[in-house]
């Protein structure tokens, strides 16, 4: 028998306001475990201020929100636990860089009459709170102000194919956005559909050249020199049967996923780790870690492309840009795709949530996925109004948009 449910993810409430919420999750391990739990931690929107693990068991602090849905969370990391799926029956145990299971993909489809610069994130919020994940967004504005929006989605749940979560949906709509909402329709989403929902796979060799580089640039993206410590060192000397990796650098929002993803691609797993941010900013992790064959990282080669790895994603871990596209104004986002197909949580969320705090409005959107660079990147493309985008600087939206998606702010 494995390790009963109630005792696999245990969460324990702030004893006072101020102080984090303590999880803590025991199970069998597998590689990419603890990518997969920070990533559904990010996605709730919590930040991991302090996390201990060891083999099987892993204590994340976390600093949550007042209307945070613990139950939720409770659930979702237990589906990533090998050990529940092996009591429930449920095969869940499988490589870490295996596809996961493809969900049906609807079309969610409404008119509004009016535009109104927070409609979109109006929107986001509650395609979340419903567990509906946005796969891909067309937004068009007629010339008499109207708007047409389709989004692409799929359920966490798997019952969006029910009229009552259909229902559901259209009620939560209604609810968030009034009077404006002219019609909404839910359908399945055929793959013709899909395709033709494409867009344009095109981005111009400028974009991807300077937006996409592997290398460290000479300046940071908000500014700062790129000699600001991001301290990657390996070291085999302190355990007998492990690498240690020891990081320091500046916090920011997903921090952990991001190292763990990393790893998770490299197909190391991690036996012990420790997290540490302070007041000031900083963090320290040390991870000690093996290959796939269970034995230290020797080969100096294969430490320095790990070490170089991380410290482009910690770096750089998402890519913004505010570009022409002919005599508009085009924002763009990027952020690299795990190789187990799955992209960073709340992107679109954070970039609606931006531009809405610089009160500019959306004109249209593009997401897709594409090949550069030998990566898969999830890329957000975002038309700006013309008369919003022009009474505030690129630079101020490149850096509002960053900061907000890197937690600065």
């Amino acid at each position: 028998m494995g390790i009963l449910r109630e005792d696999v993810v245990v969460i324990s409430p702030a004893e006072k306001a101020g102080d984090p919420t303590v999880i803590s999750v025991n199970c069998p391990d597998k590689t990419g475990l603890g990518c997969d739990l920070c990533r559904i931690v990010l996605h709730f929107g919590l930040s991991i201020a302090r996390g201990d693990g060891k083999w099987c068991y892993i204590v994340l602090w976390v600093d949550g929100k007042t209307n945070t849905r613990w139950d939720l969370l409770e659930k979702r990391l237990l589906e990533v636990c090998p050990s529940y799926f092996s009591t429930s029956g449920i095969d869940y145990y499988r490589p870490a860089n295996q596809q996961p299971k493809r969900l049906d993909v609807y079309l969610l489809k409404f008119w509004c009459s009016c535009v109104r610069k927070e409609l979109l994130h109006d929107i986001t919020l509650v395609l979340f709170d419903l567990e509906l994940t946005i796969k891909r967004v067309k937004v068009s504005t007629t010339p008499d102000g109207k708007v047409m929006d389709l989004f692409f989605i799929t359920d966490t749940r798997e019952l969006l194919h029910t009229k009552e979560r259909q229902g559901e949906t259209i009620l939560h709509l209604k609810t968030a956005l009034g009077d404006i909402l002219e019609s909404c329709e839910i359908e399945s989403a055929g793959e013709e559909i899909t395709a033709c929902s494409q867009g344009t796979s095109f981005l111009p060799s400028a974009i991807t050249e300077d937006m996409f580089s592997l290398e460290l640039p000479a300046r940071h993206p908000g500014g700062l020199l790129a000699s600001d410590p991001i301290s990657v060192t390996v070291d085999n000397s302190l355990s007998p049967s492990h690498t240690l990796i020891q990081i320091l650098c500046q916090d920011h929002k997903g921090l952990i996923y991001d190292t763990m993803r990393t790893l998770k691609d490299y197909n190391i797993q991690v036996s012990y780790g420790r997290f540490f941010a302070n007041r000031r900013g900083g963090c320290e992790l040390d991870l000690f870690i093996v290959q796939a064959d269970g034995k230290k990282i020797i080969d100096r080669n294969k430490q320095n492309a790990l070490c170089s790895r991380l410290r482009m994603e910690l770096f750089r871990p998402l890519r913004v840009a505010v570009v022409s596209r002919g005599p508009d104004t085009e924002l763009l986002v990027a952020n690299p795709v795990e190789l187990s197909g799955r992209g960073r949580p709340l992107v679109f969320h954070d970039i609606t949530l931006a531009l809405k705090n610089l009160n500019i409005q959306i004109f249209s959107v593009e997401i897709g996925r594409h090949m550069i660079c030998d990566r898969e990147w999830e890329v957000y493309r975002i038309l700006l109004d013309e008369g919003d985008s022009h009474h505030v600087s690129r630079n101020m939206i490149e850096e509002g948009v960053r900061k907000l998606l890197m937690g600065w702010e």
